[in-house]
């Protein structure tokens, strides 16, 4: 019973943390996964039960930036199959993947992730300064993006893989790669992001869950815990240094890989 209770209430506190830092700066997959690993529970299980988990908290993200899809349209047509395929893929190499495999990538994928999201920052300014150089003047926000064309859709296709297999990172991958494509309002981008992202994690979930792969009474739970997080944290999001927030995270991710490494 001890390790019971040890297990459930660090699932939860795990889970109200990365809410609570996905309101305020991203990154909660870096808190939840390898809170799920050193809790017991196998590696491609805790992928598997942390994206259950925290795609609630995604289809949030998303109503919260419906208005900003409107006039993407041409965009939506193009990316949706690509990024349905591709988080299916995902997902079945994740579930063809043993432990043991998954194990031995999980390092590198934690870290890489973890550099990713500390460079985040930077890279929203050089993509911010992009955008303004391509379009030039303030009436860039009212500005139809340019029809994709098919390395858009070859583009997406690989990034969801990445998403439906492991997926800390995705969006600021998505986020990248939609400003080297054209796009130009930010606005617009995170929508598609946020849209893009909810549908390739469902169908990873739906094969995650017909696989058995989640552990279904901690996904209930840290959804709970993340929902509670994100709630609470909304509310001084604003207030919050982010860029102490973001450092946590990065230290956390750090350590956490230098222990998947050592730990395998």
């Amino acid at each position: 019973m001890v390790a019971d209770f040890a297990q459930v209430a660090g699932v939860v506190i795990a889970s109200v943390l990365g809410g609570a830092a996905n309101s305020v700066a991203g990154g909660g997959m870096l808190l939840v996964f390898p809170a799920l690993i050193g809790l017991g529970v196998p590696a491609v299980s805790a992928n598997a039960t942390s994206t259950v988990a925290l795609w609630p908290g995604g289809l949030s993200s998303m109503l919260g930036y419906r208005d900003a899809l409107r006039g993407t349209r041409a965009w939506v047509r193009v990316l949706v199959i690509p990024s349905l395929l591709g988080g299916l893929a995902g997902a079945w190499l994740l579930t063809r993947s043993t432990d043991g495999q998954f194990k031995a990538l999980v390092p590198w994928l934690v870290l890489g992730a973890t550099l990713l999201f500390l460079a985040q920052k930077r890279l929203g300014a050089w993509l911010r300064h992009r955008l303004q150089m391509a379009t030039q003047g303030p009436a860039h926000a009212d500005m139809l993006p340019p029809p994709p064309g098919a390395g858009a859709a070859v583009v997406q296709f690989l990034v969801a893989v990445y998403g439906g297999y492991f997926g800390a990172g995705a969006g600021i991958i998505m986020l990248a790669a939609f400003g080297l494509l054209g796009l130009t309002n930010v606005h617009q981008m995170n929508g598609l992001k946020n849209f893009l992202a909810l549908l390739f994690n469902f169908v990873a979930i739906a094969m995650f869950a017909i696989s058995g792969l989640v552990q279904w009474h901690l996904a209930v739970l840290m959804a709970m815990g993340s929902a509670l997080g994100g709630h609470y944290a909304a509310r001084y999001a604003q207030r919050a240094n982010q860029d102490v927030v973001r450092q946590v995270i990065g230290v956390v991710g750090i350590a956490s890989s230098v222990w998947l490494f050592v730990s395998r």
